[in-house]
């Protein structure tokens, strides 16, 4: 199924008009959630699925949970997230991303320079911080995605079947009230599983994982590298901006 349509919020109100125009000067979180979700897989991701069809096949789902959150979100919104979460745990590399995040405080060059006590605690940091983007990410976008309209959304294939490798650059087309579609990069790759694993994503130009990592860098050099502070006071960007 290359592409789904859903009924559209209409006019500069819209959900997907205001929240992607804003990702042009920050980050969005509705158009941000979205694109990330419709990344997401689903739990049971096969190797037959190559990372086109993964993307393609969780828009549908997706946004049937979103549809059905529409009912109880209110009352039980730890429902809502839980469900989400089940999604996302199946193809979002979490762990990868954290790792990202935290950049030169996570790296292989620091990790092998510190004692074994040393490594023993930033493992712990990761593993914790891995915790904290997890639960960040769908509760922030999950609040956003309820609020989504929908729009088109198209798959850019390739006309002649190409072979992916280990690694895929996919593109996702939002159409809209804009006059433009919006532009989904999603970057993914195998896991030694065989499954395509998000790794992350780049909407309108705007790289979620660059915007992060720069918070992450400012943050710990506020706290003068006490990544356990930066950890507990972590705030997703678009809550810091507003």
């Amino acid at each position: 199924m290359a592409q789904r349509n859903v009924t559209p919020g209409r006019g500069k109100d819209s959900m997907l008009y205001k929240l992607v125009g804003n990702l042009r000067r920050t980050l969005s979180t509705a158009a941000t959630a979205a694109a990330m979700m419709s990344a997401a897989g689903g739990a049971a991701a096969v190797e037959e699925r190559n990372a086109y069809e993964v993307i393609e096949q969780t828009t549908d789902r997706i946004m049937s949970v979103v549809e059905e959150a529409k009912g109880y979100a209110d009352k039980n919104p730890e429902r809502y997230f839980n469900e989400l979460q089940s999604v996302l745990d199946g193809v979002v590399d979490f762990g990868y991303f954290a790792r990202a995040v935290m950049g030169p405080y996570a790296s292989r060059q620091r990790y092998e320079s510190l004692s074994e006590e040393g490594r023993e605690e930033l493992r712990r940091q990761v593993s914790r911080f891995t915790e904290v983007i997890r639960e960040n990410l769908v509760r922030t976008y999950g609040k956003g995605l309820l609020a989504f309209g929908g729009s088109k959304v198209e798959i850019q294939r390739p006309s002649e079947p190409q072979e992916l490798g280990d690694k895929a650059e996919i593109t996702q087309l939002i159409y809209s009230d804009a006059p433009e579609p919006y532009v989904i990069e999603y970057q993914m790759r195998k896991s030694r599983e065989g499954q395509w694993k998000l790794r992350n994503m780049i909407v309108e130009t705007i790289n979620l994982g660059v915007i992060y990592r720069n918070q992450f860098q400012a943050a710990a050099r506020d706290a003068d590298g006490n990544l356990d502070k930066v950890i507990e006071n972590w705030t997703a960007p678009e809550d810091a901006t507003g």
